[in-house]
């Protein structure tokens, strides 16, 4: 019995050793490579100023991770064109607080989202307009 709790611990202490040896992450600001998207999206054929100028935000500074058209990307980012974030669920505002703050992984294993930096008040207000019209095309209301 020693000797298989000796040999437990010094695998543990092994593995330890191993992970304190080894280099940070380190953070990056590169868009994430891979993803497929995770959802269809059907686009509407009209959208307003709002909503156009609200999907140029969008692909600026979120369709790296959210994906084009917010259908997510696997293994990044949520697609935002899903039931979860339904306005009587995830109202506005929410949107407007996840880009500054960022959120903590909740619904989804992709992890904490980082504040999106760079993006302003008023673009997030557009980029929710875009985010809903989509939403409404796709059923989601």
């Amino acid at each position: 019995m020693k000797r298989a709790l000796f040999g437990i611990a010094l695998l543990a202490t092994t593995a330890w050793a191993f992970l304190l040896t080894q280099p940070p992450d380190t953070p990056t600001t590169d868009p994430p490579l891979g993803g497929d998207a995770m959802v269809a999206v059907q686009v509407p054929t009209s959208v307003s100023e709002q909503e156009q100028m609200g999907q140029r935000a969008f692909d600026t500074a979120c369709a790296s991770c959210h994906g084009t058209n917010a259908q997510g990307r696997q293994d990044i980012a949520p697609p935002l064109v899903h039931k979860i974030y339904e306005p009587s669920h995830r109202g506005d505002a929410s949107f407007l607080l996840a880009a500054q703050n960022g959120v903590r992984a909740h619904h989804w294993r992709f992890g904490d989202m980082p504040p999106v930096e760079g993006v302003t008040e008023a673009e997030v207000i557009d980029i929710v307009a875009y985010i809903r019209a989509l939403q409404r095309e796709n059923g989601i209301n």
